[in-house]
């Protein structure tokens, strides 16, 4: 039986209710398994930074599908072969870094969507099984394109990105934009003026009707950055997750037993 062509990030967002979003990285389908049953709203595949190539995206996409959980993936670029190839496997929607003007949302977000509102070419292997002989009338309006914002061109041309009718959202990468404007790497960022930015971000994005989203490496950031206005949140990593736990378990038995060694 197809599974139904619905995208909850767009019902939330139409509800005013913001999406919960989690961050894959590793190429495992139980690692993936774990985090669709952990209550996440979204998972994003990362095939820019992290460890997962095409083949290991079919088996991830797989497992997500025995779930509740909307499948997003983060491309490497805005090649819409690419894009065309992501979504032919499942993807209900594809973030793209490094968008910095109007000109690239719109080359980005054409390669996501049919004609006539973008240059996807049609060949959606397994998107069709698995939702249905409806999937190309409906997929245009079900799939979210969202580019990321990571540069001080990219916020300058903030209201021209956010005009393109076929971009639906953009998502903040804390890290790059903060390295870009002249601070250190990190991401839960708490300079006031990274700050003001993330404000200046989220209203601008509301004025124009789209979901503004941010990366965050915790469920306490990603409060403060929902009550700025942003809809969509990332909270933390698989990866991350593994690291963290098994740092804060060993540490916690070597404080008890009085030693750091």
């Amino acid at each position: 039986m197809p599974a139904s062509l619905k995208n909850s990030i767009r019902e939330r967002w139409n509800q005013g209710i913001p999406t919960i979003n989690g961050w894959l990285t590793l190429p495992t389908s139980l690692a993936a398994e774990i985090m669709a049953r952990a209550g996440f709203d979204s998972l994003t595949i990362d095939m820019q930074h992290g460890a997962i190539d095409y083949a290991d995206l079919l088996q991830l996409l797989t497992a997500l599908a025995a779930s509740e959980v909307t499948p997003l993936v983060r491309v490497p670029n805005s090649d819409p072969t690419f894009i065309t190839r992501v979504l032919d496997l499942g993807a209900l929607g594809v973030i793209c870094p490094m968008i910095t003007s109007a000109a690239e949302a719109r080359a980005f977000a054409a390669g996501a969507r049919y004609f006539p509102r973008g240059n996807r070419s049609s060949g959606p292997l397994r998107a069709a099984m698995l939702y249905g002989a409806d999937y190309f009338r409906q997929v245009n309006d079900a799939i979210v394109v969202m580019g990321m914002i990571e540069t001080p061109d990219a916020v300058k041309n903030l209201d021209e990105i956010l005009a393109v009718e076929t971009v639906d959202g953009i998502y903040v990468g804390p890290n790059d934009l903060g390295v870009a404007m002249g601070m250190p790497a990190g991401t839960d960022r708490e300079e006031p003026e990274f700050l003001r930015t993330l404000e200046e971000i989220a209203q601008r994005a509301n004025r124009h009707g789209k979901i503004p989203g941010l990366h965050t490496n915790s469920s306490k950031y990603a409060a403060r950055a929902i009550a700025m206005g942003f809809g969509f949140v990332t909270i933390c990593a698989d990866a991350n997750l593994i690291r963290f736990g098994a740092v804060s378990a060993v540490r916690d038995l070597r404080e008890a037993l009085g030693s750091r060694r």
